[in-house]
């Protein structure tokens, strides 16, 4: 994999898709008709990147996120939408199998990082896999960009107790919105009001997905149910 992708401002991209079958390189990076295209908004581990497992075991976990886009595409024709041209030429876009954002799926699944350099489209995806454990969550990681940094600097692979991606700070409550719509372990979205027994104590973070609500016809009307 090329090392780190820099989104530049380049020459005006197609307006119609690239659509058609589709090789994968890396766990961001796909080859259609002879066009490279970097997944827009992701970052995923390094081909030659080992995390390690929950178990504290070595995997290679960039190989693991090539292998799983591909069986994801399998031999469908999938969709491409062109964002930009980064700095090696390849063009960055979202691609679809069918309706599903592949880049997303990616991040969801924990085999892909959210690319926060260049977008926030796919921080809420990585917050539900962290939550969930997916993927590279359920271990320890460097990060695909530190990982880069250092093979380039000709550091040793040497990797963190715990990913380095810090915890976002709690969210601050809108003024006169203090219900927390949280989202616990098993992934059941919950709302909390203030007063109820488990109000103080819970934390809100945004880019997990959880948020704060105005009023409980909200919350429910988003698919949040009261806490019992």
């Amino acid at each position: 994999m090329l090392f780190a992708a820099l989104w530049l401002a380049g020459p005006a991209l197609a307006v119609e898709p690239i659509s058609g079958r589709a090789s994968v390189t890396d766990g961001d990076t796909l080859v259609i008709r002879d066009t490279k295209i970097r997944l827009h908004g992701i970052d995923a581990p390094e081909s030659a990147q080992v995390c390690q497992d929950a178990g504290g075991k070595d995997y290679r976990c960039g190989q693991k996120a090539a292998l799983a886009l591909s069986d994801k595409i399998g031999e469908a024709t999938i969709s491409c939408e062109p964002r930009d041209t980064d700095r090696y030429g390849r063009t960055v876009a979202v691609c679809r199998k069918g309706s599903e954002d592949l880049n997303g799926w990616m991040v969801a699944q924990g085999y892909a990082t959210a690319y926060r350099r260049y977008s926030q489209d796919y921080v809420q995806a990585e917050g539900e896999a962290r939550t969930r454990k997916r993927g590279i969550w359920a271990g320890t990681f460097d990060p695909p960009s530190d990982w880069r940094r250092a093979k380039r600097a000709g550091g040793l692979e040497t990797r963190p107790e715990m990913p380095k991606v810090p915890e976002p700070a709690p969210a601050a409550p809108p003024a006169s919105c203090k219900i927390k719509g949280n989202i616990n372990a098993k992934g059941n979205k919950i709302y909390h009001e203030p007063g109820s027994r488990d109000y103080e104590r819970t934390r809100i973070n945004e880019s997990k997905g959880e948020k704060w609500f105005c009023s409980p016809a909200d919350a429910v009307k988003e698919g949040w149910r009261p806490a019992r």
